[in-house]
């Protein structure tokens, strides 16, 4: 099976945003963001719904499948960003026309709740998505943090990235590189979500004890697949997690468990340095550096 890669993103091209999962309050850091992107030299598509409010989603489910959809068939689009993430992504799955997003392939841009979105479209759809800093709290927080913009521009625009992380120096692995965050990744057990290819699990959450990340992992142990094409397990960032220590120690007896290799220290996740990775693109590690 091929997955599809859309086109890289270029100056001049048009960025439709979309709001997938949960309401927009902050709508200055959405105004921000798209003055600069304009700035940056990018058209801006705005979906007529983005402001929609059902309780803590961006308005009915059908209203942000159906935009998800109608974005994806806009030939003016070139790539898709969403503007936040928070919850509701899980419940436009069944909603989604996959056939029409596996003919229509573009950049498909977000992180955190978005994961499940990503994840469902590499294997329903074979559409490599990103996982990248989003509209509202990373292009448009009052200060920009230039490596996460950068790497996004850089990485869409089809430039190759590198990076640093911790572990054993003497191990080499490849596969495609799968992941996002963990918790919305659980959250499609039950689902046929796991991709049919080797994969290096990439994985950041925030805000959840040690232990739901463990119970988290469990369940992802019980699917066969998954024991099966995993090949090495990368942790990003786990912003407000309560003990480090702890963590570390569930990561690595979860690891040797699987028999894979352990790195840390990836920029992925809700801190403010974030890097953008091709969910289903190639990935290798070497001599403690990951290149996607």
């Amino acid at each position: 099976m091929e997955y599809h890669k859309p086109k890289p993103l270029k100056i001049g091209d048009t960025i439709g945003i979309i709001a997938p999962s949960g309401v927009i309050k902050n709508k200055e850091g959405i105004e921000r963001g798209i003055k600069r992107l304009k700035d940056m030299g990018f058209n801006i598509k705005l979906s007529p719904k983005l402001y929609e409010n059902k309780n803590y989603l961006a308005g009915d489910d059908k209203i942000r499948a159906s935009e998800v959809n109608s974005f994806f068939a806009d030939n003016e689009v070139d790539c898709i960003l969403c503007a936040r993430g928070g919850y509701g992504a899980i419940r436009l799955l069944d909603l989604l026309d996959y056939e029409l997003i596996k003919n229509n392939p573009k950049l498909f841009c977000g992180y955190s709740d978005i994961t499940a979105l990503s994840v469902m479209f590499l294997k329903h759809a074979n559409l490599i998505t990103y996982s990248s800093p989003m509209l509202c709290g990373d292009f448009g927080r009052e200060g920009l943090n230039a490596f996460t913009i950068n790497t996004f521009i850089e990485v869409l625009s089809g430039k190759a990235l590198e990076q640093n992380i911790q572990g054993d120096v003497s191990i080499s692995i490849s596969g495609i590189a799968w992941g996002g965050n963990l918790t919305t990744i659980a959250s499609l057990c039950g689902r046929d979500f796991i991709p049919d290819k080797k994969f290096i699990f990439l994985i950041e959450d925030i805000n959840e004890p040690v232990y739901k990340i463990d119970r988290v992992l469990e369940m992802l142990y019980g699917i066969k697949d998954f024991r099966e094409n995993i090949v090495g397990l990368v942790s990003g960032d786990f912003t407000g997690e309560d003990n480090l220590t702890v963590l570390d120690e569930v990561l690595t007896d979860y690891t040797n468990k699987l028999n894979i290799p352990l790195w840390h220290g990836l920029k992925l996740g809700h801190g403010d340095e974030k890097i953008t990775f091709g969910v289903g693109s190639q990935c290798k590690i070497e001599s403690n550096k990951i290149y996607f």
